[in-house]
C-alpha cells in the first residue's frame, strides 16, 4: 500500500461520520464506473494471518461504538 493509500484510511478513521460521508460522496461522484472493473485478489500470507486471528480473537467480534473510543489516546 502506499503511503498517499496509508494516509488516508488514516484520516478516513479519525473523521466524524459527517466528513466520511462527505468524503464518500467525492468518490462515488469521481471513481465510481472504474469500480465495475476491479478484479478481485486472493489473500496473502500476511491476510490470511489476519483474518485467522480474528477468528480466534474474542475481542475482535466486540463492536466498540465511537462514543466510547478514546480518540486522544490512540
Amino acid at each position: 500500500m502506499t503511503a498517499v493509500k496509508k494516509r488516508i484510511i488514516g484520516a478516513v478513521t479519525i473523521m466524524n461520520d459527517s466528513d466520511v460521508e462527505k468524503f464518500w460522496n467525492i468518490i462515488l461522484k469521481n471513481f465510481v464506473p472504474s469500480w465495475d472493473n476491479i478484479d478481485e485478489v486472493e489473500p496473502d500470507e500476511y491476510d490470511l494471518q489476519m483474518l485467522k486471528a480474528i477468528e480466534s480473537d474474542p475481542e475482535c467480534h466486540q463492536f466498540t461504538p465511537e462514543s466510547e473510543i478514546d480518540w486522544e489516546h490512540i
